[in-house]
């Protein structure tokens, strides 16, 4: 009895993870394909926003929050 409970916890954590790296990596996507999308999220979610950059800096790719900004800052004037 205590094992087929700790397998069907074990399952739906597992399926909790699989949904949550789905969904991660469905944001990360979109926040790579377009920078008014990376705008919104600066001004509703701006942590979430730094993970974005921070990542991209980790692979190596670097001058993407700079340029955002560049963007952003001609783009009010």
């Amino acid at each position: 009895m205590n094992t087929l409970l700790a397998k069907k916890i074990i399952k739906g954590v597992i399926i909790l993870e699989v949904f949550g790296f789905g969904g991660a990596y469905m944001l990360y996507y979109k926040m790579d394909g377009s920078q008014d999308f990376r705008q919104k999220m600066k001004k509703r979610y701006p942590s979430i926003l730094e993970v974005y950059y921070k990542c991209n800096e980790s692979a190596g790719i670097y001058g993407l929050r700079e340029r955002d900004e560049e963007t952003w800052l001609s783009s009010k004037n």
